[in-house]
């Protein structure tokens, strides 16, 4: 009888005690597997498209893909700053492997700008405003955006501006998870398509944030596209201030419509109106204050050269101590910044020498259909572009010209100085989201040491940026357009991989966030006091 039980169990003859931990164990082992196998599949799950959203044949990407290859080979001058050939040949066959079948709409968005952030430039990718309205409506305009501006620190969101009814979110509230997907996790997603120039990764962050800087933000964009909401009900899990324990939290999504409300009359002068964008004012100890949220004033009617000089002069006349620039949040735009600095210096400035160099003389026939942009003389630049005597330096191995266009010198830019200039301090406010433009200004006051610089590192690189021209490519099939650099920046020497530092460095602190203190402002006027 024994031995019949012994065959049948083989754990018959061990104590009870012995067989319950073994389970125990062997379930604890069964569970975690399972955990992680979960946590697997929530980093690699592939994003879904939402009911309805417009399908794309393969033949068709396959097409586009041809266009946009020969496109950004043949022009593209930042293609092989970070990547090599074999690089860029490797990522433009992983494109390819994804366009073998057919996709929608949103999964080929999203493709093309998981590519184009690969090319490690900040101004390469599928630009949220030069997309058709059909486009725009289709993946850029649901209610899907969370009801609250915020900053990212330490892989946490932290709350900046709470647009719940009810005041569920104040200042300082972390945001830990959202519809159960962690934050750490949401930023390590969308690191993948966020574009910087090189190894910026604190641009990249920046980028990722909702501040109400512009109508289209990369996160209200891409997250609903990576992390896709089954109703506009959006679960959260946050830390609000002084609390000791995390809470789950439903709130409602924003429209577009309510997510562009608070900046509306600031759209308004970027799209056509006539009201000033930048605020003047003087603080208590007589300085002058400048906050200059954007340059991106290509088609405003608001006369800003006019207004700014005016103030530059007022500034001159009453001899003020010192001028703040505020460039917080400011990517660039037009060369505004050229105006304060003929006010810093006493005589032309000659800037270091930059290479200007392009990857074509003319642009191909059959690309020209594709090619839109505001100036013509961007598809033929004639004589302006110049052969190179030898290859630059610091530019990859690959034909460039040299372009110099009328009234520019091939041995650099120069600042012409003003007649009636400003003698005091000069005060500029970075952070990471100068990156063009406004990179170029913070170098120049730097290296210049016309003034000081404060705040957080900045976007670009210090390895040069593209930009300055640009095609918008509309690809013939999908009609989803990418944004095209066409002039390159090259230092005469090598340099690091990075933006820039500021002179006097002030860390984020949620602190300051949850009080509504400016420890930049603080720095300032601590200098100022000195």
């Amino acid at each position: 009888m024994d031995c019949a039980l012994s065959l049948l169990n083989p754990f018959a003859h061990l104590e009870r005690n012995v067989i319950t931990n073994m389970m125990r164990s062997i379930k604890n082992a069964l569970t975690g597997i399972l955990f992680c196998a979960m946590i697997s599949l929530a980093q690699n799950t592939t994003p879904t498209a939402k009911a309805g959203s417009p399908m794309i044949k393969a033949a068709d990407l396959q097409a586009d893909l041809v266009v946009l290859r020969k496109a950004y080979e043949e022009l593209h001058p930042g293609l092989y700053r970070y990547n090599t050939k074999a690089e860029m040949d490797d990522h433009f066959d992983e494109l390819k492997r994804k366009f073998s079948h057919d996709l929608s709409l949103q999964d080929a968005y999203l493709a093309f700008s998981e590519f184009a952030a690969q090319v490690k430039c900040g101004h390469t990718y599928p630009n949220f405003f030069n997309q058709t309205k059909e486009i725009a409506a289709e993946l850029f305009q649901g209610q899907n955006r969370v009801p609250y501006y915020f900053e990212w620190l330490n892989d946490r969101m932290v709350v900046t501006r709470d647009f719940t009814p009810d005041h569920k979110l104040p200042r300082g509230t972390q945001v830990l998870a959202i519809n159960g997907n962690s934050s750490s996790l949401i930023l390590k997603r969308l690191m993948t398509i966020a574009r910087a120039d090189g190894s910026n990764d604190a641009k990249r962050v920046a980028y990722l944030e909702v501040t109400g800087d512009d109508k289209y933000e990369a996160f209200d964009i891409y997250f609903p596209m990576f992390f896709p909401q089954s109703s506009t009900t959006i679960q959260l899990l946050a830390q609000r201030p002084g609390e000791r324990k995390p809470v789950k939290i439903a709130v409602q999504a924003l429209t577009y419509a309510e997510r562009i409300e608070p900046r509306k009359s600031q759209e308004e002068t970027l799209q056509g109106g006539d009201q000033p964008l930048f605020e003047w004012k003087y603080l208590d100890d007589g300085s002058a204050y400048l906050r200059m949220p954007s340059w991106a004033l290509y088609n405003s009617k608001w006369d800003w050269k006019t207004w700014l000089n005016a103030k530059l002069d007022e500034l001159a006349d009453k001899n003020t101590p010192a001028l703040i620039v505020d460039l917080r949040g400011n990517e660039g735009g037009n060369d505004v910044g050229d105006e304060i600095l003929s006010r810093l210096v006493t005589q032309d400035l000659k800037i270091p020498t930059f290479g200007r160099l392009v990857r074509y003389r003319q642009t191909p026939e059959d690309l020209n259909p594709y090619l839109d942009t505001w100036d013509s003389s961007f598809k033929d630049w004639g004589a302006a572009a110049r052969d190179l005597e030898k290859p630059w330096p610091t530019a990859p191995p690959v034909h460039y010209f040299l372009l110099v266009r009328e009234g520019e010198s091939p041995d650099g830019d120069v600042i012409v100085h003003s007649a009636r200039p400003f003698h005091g301090k000069l005060f500029v406010l970075i952070d990471a989201n100068n990156s063009s433009a406004t990179f170029q200004f913070d170098q120049i006051v730097k290296e210049n040491k016309l003034g000081t610089l404060v705040g957080q590192p900045t976007g670009g690189n210090l390895r040069g940026i593209n930009g300055g021209a640009f095609f918008f490519l509309r690809l013939p099939k999908s009609h989803i357009e990418m944004d095209i650099p066409l002039i390159a920046r090259f230092p005469s020497t090598p340099q690091p991989d990075a933006g820039i530092t500021p002179d006097i460095s002030v860390a984020k602190k949620i602190d300051d966030i949850i009080t509504g203190a400016d420890p930049e402002m603080a720095a300032v006027r601590a200098q100022l006091r000195k």
